[in-house]
């Protein structure tokens, strides 16, 4: 190994620089995509309880106007 240029020392730390960043990359998607999962299951009653309430709403105008 000491009879490598220096040019190849670059070249394996280069490297090495470029798969961590590949890897730091990799676990950022991860974690998104987790929290995206973890919002999804936190948003779903809410809209759930949401287009329950337009489902009302709905009923009490059709109900307000048949009866006029």
């Amino acid at each position: 190994m000491a009879g490598r240029g220096p040019q190849t020392f670059k070249k394996r730390q280069k490297e090495e620089q470029r798969r961590q960043r590949q890897e730091e990359k990799r676990q950022k998607r991860l974690q998104r995509k987790q929290g995206d999962e973890t919002q999804e299951t936190e948003t779903n009653p809410e809209e759930a309880s949401l287009a329950e309430d337009e489902q009302n709403l709905t009923a009490t105008v059709s109900n307000s106007l048949s009866t006029e």
